[in-house]
């Protein structure tokens, strides 16, 4: 893999999880309206599917710090540091991220938003 899509995979986890999340909360508020009318609930299944994708961004970081990993050992060791930390900061984020969709999404299960 080339180096500079390593360098710019290692944030992966961190932009992949703000979008899905940020697609989960627009979705959960612009479904309402069509969840009420035909009573099917859509939320924790949007979801789970946004968490899966936040997953994978994690896992897209996951792969970056590994293979960063490897191409150190043939460079100076200072060299790849601050893609390190950012591969496991997306990591990280990644999954919490995905922590957050399914919050949400377990809360789809109890209330529909129809409520008064």
């Amino acid at each position: 893999m080339d180096s500079r899509l390593v360098r710019k995979s290692s944030s992966a986890g961190i932009w992949i999880g703000a979008l899905a999340w940020a697609t989960s909360t627009q979705l959960n508020y612009s479904l309402v309206p069509w969840v009420c009318s035909s009573g099917v609930r859509i939320t924790p299944w949007t979801a789970a599917t946004l968490a899966f994708i936040a997953l994978l961004g994690a896992a897209w970081s996951g792969y970056a710090f590994r293979h960063r990993r490897e191409r150190l050992e043939t460079e100076r060791p200072e060299a790849g540091t601050p893609h390190e930390m950012l591969a496991v900061l997306g990591m990280t984020i990644g999954v919490l991220f995905a922590l957050i969709i399914i919050m949400q999404g377990l809360a789809g299960l109890f209330l529909t938003g129809c409520e008064k």
